[in-house]
């Protein structure tokens, strides 16, 4: 939410602390992952009146271990630098991460630690939106739960058939044509909320990795402090 205060904010995080027995005078350190530039400046404030903290904010002029080749930088979202940090480190090897955000990014690195490129798709969750908000007839739907069979029998399953059979078909298609620019066979994995649901239904998908995201923010962190 772009118009969230700091003040509110902080009354998030101090309830997710709570939960966790701690207090914010606990906290020592804060590093961001932020493509929406209004809640970064919310953050940047929470820590600085709240904490008393310098946060760390992850761009791509940020020192992160990899070398990125993308001809323009400083266009490169701060999640997918953060993804593509948290599996070089944990492979060390060539690897594609699929992220099923808001948007599908693909996202390569070399075996070297390259940050290559990749590709950006619309997201599962924004087309189902859409398609519930932009038609008459069509409801909102869940999509944890994988399709049982193509042939959806009713409304419900032929949305969840359509959506989670064409995003996983869409995601094998450029997985395929990115591994064919690989020097070597990458390894390929997936993050995001809707990944569980989507990997089972993507043969070249190896490995389902909840936490990429928050894994690579922490590497950062401690490379940067």
């Amino acid at each position: 939410r772009r118009e969230t205060t700091a003040d509110e904010s902080m009354a998030q995080l101090q309830g997710l602390l709570a939960i966790e027995g701690l207090r914010p005078d606990d906290v020592t350190g804060l590093a961001i992952s932020s493509v929406v530039p209004p809640i970064t400046d919310t953050y940047r404030e929470l820590a600085s009146y709240y904490l008393g903290i310098e946060p760390l904010i992850v761009d791509s002029s940020t020192p992160t271990g990899l070398t990125i080749t993308y001809s323009r930088p400083h266009e490169l979202g701060a999640d997918r630098i953060v993804n593509a940090v948290a599996a070089h480190a944990l492979y060390n090897s060539g690897v594609i991460v699929v992220d099923y955000g808001t948007a599908t990014t693909f996202d390569c690195v070399s075996d070297r630690g390259d940050y290559m490129g990749g590709a950006i798709a619309p997201g599962l969750a924004s087309a189902t939106e859409a398609l519930a908000s932009r038609t008459a007839m069509l409801p909102r739907i869940s999509l944890r739960e994988p399709p049982s069979q193509a042939i959806g029998r009713d409304t419900v399953s032929a949305m969840r058939s359509g959506l989670l059979f064409g995003f996983a078909g869409m995601t094998q298609g450029i997985l395929e044509r990115i591994c064919q620019e690989y020097p070597s066979k990458p390894r390929i994995i997936a993050t995001g909320g809707l990944a569980p649901a989507l990997a089972p239904l993507c043969e070249s998908i190896e490995e389902v990795v909840p936490d990429l995201t928050l894994e690579g923010l922490a590497i950062i962190y401690r490379l940067n402090r």
